[in-house]
């Protein structure tokens, strides 16, 4: 079955950008929050948790914007990307992401997600 791609946005006040930026691309940042540990050789970045380890290409990079992973194996034209915005209204920072998933999955991928924003904003003091 196709997976289908979904948005999901997520609301960081008193953030700065950079400092969210970091935690979405560097290996520190990453193992943070995403997963227990990252490492990366060139373009690609190895994601480990606990004795699974899955690698990630970055696709499409633009600083303090957006950044762009399509896991290896991945079928064509699916990927997960991070981006950031401020939100004109109040001022604050807003998170996008954009994943795939089969329509069977989806929830379980959104509820995926929400737990690991949650605790991406614990670690960013959020």
């Amino acid at each position: 079955m196709k997976k289908e791609k979904f948005h999901i946005e997520y609301v960081f006040d008193k953030i700065s950008k950079r400092s969210l930026w970091n935690h979405l691309t560097t290996p520190p940042g990453l193992s943070s929050w995403f997963a227990d540990d990252v490492k990366v050789k060139g373009e690609t970045c190895i994601f480990s948790w606990d004795k699974t380890q899955e690698e990630a290409k970055v696709i499409y990079m633009k600083l303090y914007v957006c950044v762009r992973y399509q896991w290896a194996g991945e079928e064509e034209g699916a990927y997960f990307e991070f981006r950031i915005h401020t939100i004109e209204l109040t001022g604050g920072v807003a998170l996008e992401i954009t994943d795939f998933a089969e329509p069977s999955e989806k929830m379980d991928a959104i509820s995926l997600w929400d737990s690991q924003v949650d605790e991406l904003k614990r670690t960013l003091g959020v």
